[in-house]
């Protein structure tokens, strides 16, 4: 019987991704039977409590596969942490390509002039200590109430722009010790992002959209698949081992994920309209505008293109249903034009669970488990098994990574191969 109503929920889980670039539709268990249909009696037999719902129980903030206006008109000024890194720097160019403002937060100005345009009059190129709250504040405020910021995207890292540079001399420079996390970047100056914009406006996003007076998202994070995993119970790693034993997971240098989760935190208490992304494995040979996936409950494994997050990241700004929430994604191939991307997110993001609601629970999780491993890239799909360095197709063909076997690959380890770096 347990069996059978767990294949009835992958069924109805895999129907939604049919319908739509998402994996998670909300709906609530239907009724055994109508209350019309029972015999009248003096004494009625107490109805049972519904079951609580498998997915969201919110009413999703709009349906309609409508874009909204375009992001310029709805957004005074973006502000850019990290926005000369690998991912930053497409985030900066969507923006730009829309006609929207940049303030582009940097360490150093000379290498952001060399990647943009300096002429360009919708960009602004600054400075920035994003380990200072005062900074980091000071520089959302800069100008006059035309110039200010009211949004912002972080894709910003501790690494430094070094390619090569080993990842346990960047986590070393970063942290210090794995303990000392409260002084990362992350932990400093994403909230400062937060309490700077919030400040601006009690309101809990940055205006209405395309879907009426719903808020918009203020403060994008750019996170990654996997924070959670580490601190899952043993029981629970064995059954979702194909997530849960991949290389960034299994082993965690220096604790990042964690770090990165109580980052995630810090912006959920900060009393700002938020979206916090967690994309998977980011890979520049995976060909770009492709269908995204999302899904919630940090089980998805997969790769996506970083053109794809930082569209996705901008797409968040003017997407109502995208605000409170925290979701995963990767994308699937499109080599022939079957599964291209959607021109709205906003439907896809409706159906995911808000934050406040709690999250998935562990039958849902569960089954979105069980959906996103039939979708893995290669053959052998089995995750678990890879080495870090390692692609699927070597794996396919039993061939060692770049790194070497699984277990004895870390010292070489870059932030390439993690997927964390901006």
């Amino acid at each position: 019987m347990v069996a059978n109503k767990r294949i009835a929920l992958l069924a109805t889980v895999a129907a939604s991704v049919a319908a739509g670039p998402t994996i998670c539709a909300a709906f609530r268990p239907p009724s055994s039977s109508s209350s019309s249909s029972r015999p009248r009696t003096e004494q009625r037999t107490p109805r049972q409590p519904r079951p609580p719902p498998l997915f969201s129980s919110a009413v999703p903030e709009r349906q309609s596969s409508t874009p909204p206006p375009p992001l310029s008109t709805i957004v005074n000024r973006v502000a850019v942490a990290g926005a000369t890194g690998r991912t930053g720097r497409y985030v900066v160019e969507e923006l730009l390509s829309r006609g929207v403002r940049v303030l582009a937060l940097v360490r150093d100005v000379d290498k952001a002039r060399g990647m943009f345009d300096p002429t360009n009059d919708l960009l602004a190129i600054r400075r920035t200590d994003l380990g200072s709250k005062k900074d980091v504040i000071s520089a959302l405020n800069e100008g006059g109430e035309s110039s200010r910021c009211d949004a912002a995207i972080w894709c910003a890292t501790g690494f430094s722009d070094s390619p090569d540079q080993n990842i346990l001399t960047r986590l070393t420079a970063l942290f210090g010790f794995a303990t000392n996390s409260k002084s990362t970047i992350d932990a400093v100056g994403l909230p400062a992002l937060g309490e700077g914009l919030a400040a601006r406006n009690n309101n809990a996003g940055v205006g209405g959209g395309g879907g009426g007076d719903a808020p918009l998202p203020k403060v994008v994070m750019l996170s990654s698949a996997g924070v959670t995993r580490p601190g899952w119970s043993d029981e629970k790693k064995l059954e979702l081992e194909g997530c849960a034993a991949i290389p960034i997971v299994r082993l965690n240098p220096f604790g990042i994920l964690g770090i990165k989760s109580e980052s995630e935190e810090k912006l959920r208490t900060c009393g700002v309209g938020y979206c916090i992304f967690r994309p998977c494995g980011l890979n520049d040979k995976w060909s770009p505008n492709q269908r995204p996936i999302f899904s919630q409950g940090d089980v998805a494994v997969g790769r996506i293109n970083r053109k794809d997050v930082a569209k996705i990241l901008v797409d968040i700004l003017s997407t109502p249903e995208a605000t409170g929430k925290t979701f995963e994604a990767f994308s699937i191939a499109n080599s022939e034009g079957y599964y291209p991307p959607s021109a709205y997110i906003g439907p896809a993001l409706s159906r995911l669970v808000p934050d406040a609601e709690g999250g998935l629970s562990e039958d849902a999780v569960r089954a979105t488990y069980a959906l996103m491993q039939q979708l893995l890239p290669g053959e052998k799909q089995d995750a678990s098994q890879l080495a870090m360095g390692q692609t699927y197709e070597q794996l396919d063909r039993g061939e060692t990574g770049r790194l070497g076997v699984r277990g004895g690959e870390l010292a070489g380890v870059t932030s390439d191969d993690v997927g964390l770096g901006s």
